[in-house]
């Protein structure tokens, strides 16, 4: 009876440590969280790869990335997309059509809202340091939700000024995107009208409000 009741406590202990997340990683997460999101502005050049096992398909987009907490403008060559953190403008420069919406509080993307790549570790994520290397901390998240088409998240963050390198998203589908960085920088000064889209400087864009 004794064993059978220290078998059940070891498992018991098991399934709670299993559960909580990474002390020393919440550290890092929260010291890299803190200087991304405290900059006057953050500017990143990144490659964003797509890739999918199915059909060993891979794809790569290049971009840009201006960012103050929720005001942002993400420029992936053909779709520039705006937002003031309560409008968002997507322009399709090809077609010379900008969409005007609410900025959508639920949508979590990074296309939406490029500033969840440095909170989501804060809320329905366990947190784990996978490994301490020279130069970089490589961190896994986990979604609570068993539910979740998102199998994890890892960040690799590098030591010396707690800058992001890269973030792999992976799915249960097989499809993962990865947010390759080369350039970051938090000290970016950003003009005035950044984070809207003035129509007088694009001559003959159609606007579609959708508000």
């Amino acid at each position: 009876m004794r064993r059978t009741i220290s078998l059940l406590t070891f498992v018991f202990m098991t399934l709670v440590l299993n559960g909580q997340s990474d002390k020393e990683a919440l550290s890092i997460l929260d010291r890299f969280s803190g200087r991304a999101l405290g900059a006057q502005a953050l500017f990143m050049k990144f490659d964003l790869v797509t890739s999918d096992l199915k059909d060993n398909s891979r794809d790569t987009i290049s971009g840009t990335l201006l960012m103050s907490r929720d005001r942002y403008r993400l420029d992936l060559g053909n779709n520039i997309v705006i937002s003031d953190g309560a409008t968002s403008w997507s322009y399709l420069v090809a077609e010379k059509e900008v969409t005007v919406n609410k900025a959508d509080k639920t949508d979590k993307s990074f296309q939406n809202k490029p500033s969840e790549v440095f909170t989501m570790y804060k809320k329905g994520y366990r947190n784990r340091l996978v490994e301490e290397r020279t130069d970089s901390y490589i961190i896994d998240l986990y979604p609570e939700d068993l539910k979740s088409d998102l199998q994890r998240v890892r960040l690799s963050i590098r030591k010396s000024n707690l800058s992001l390198l890269t973030a792999e998203y992976r799915q249960k589908d097989g499809v993962s995107a990865t947010l390759y960085l080369r350039e970051y920088d938090t000290g970016a000064k950003p003009d005035p009208d950044s984070y809207t889209f003035r129509q007088e400087k694009y001559k003959g864009v159609e606007i579609i409000d959708m508000r």
